[in-house]
């Protein structure tokens, strides 16, 4: 499986949305808080081009927020994607 990393914050319903759908597919993502840095908040919005969270990378691929990740999924591209 290709690596995921999300930036989030601590509460953040659509964040635990992307973590439960990401974990029935068995991934982990990688957190990146960024409600603790400015810095990194600055670095999601420069990566991503939004300011909401959470904001999904799956290896090098953008997929955005919690919906286009649901969206992937509902399209059954999600599990191709994950995939090495």
């Amino acid at each position: 499986m290709k690596p995921v990393r999300m930036y989030t914050t601590g509460y953040c319903p659509y964040c635990t949305q992307a973590k439960r759908l990401l974990a029935s597919k068995g991934v982990t993502p990688e957190e990146v808080p960024v409600d603790r840095d400015p810095a990194i908040r600055q670095e999601m919005m420069e990566r991503t081009g939004r300011r909401t969270v959470p904001q999904i990378y799956v290896g090098d691929t953008h997929v955005g927020g919690f919906d286009d990740l649901a969206a992937l999924e509902r399209a059954g591209r999600l599990d191709p994607l994950l995939k090495d």
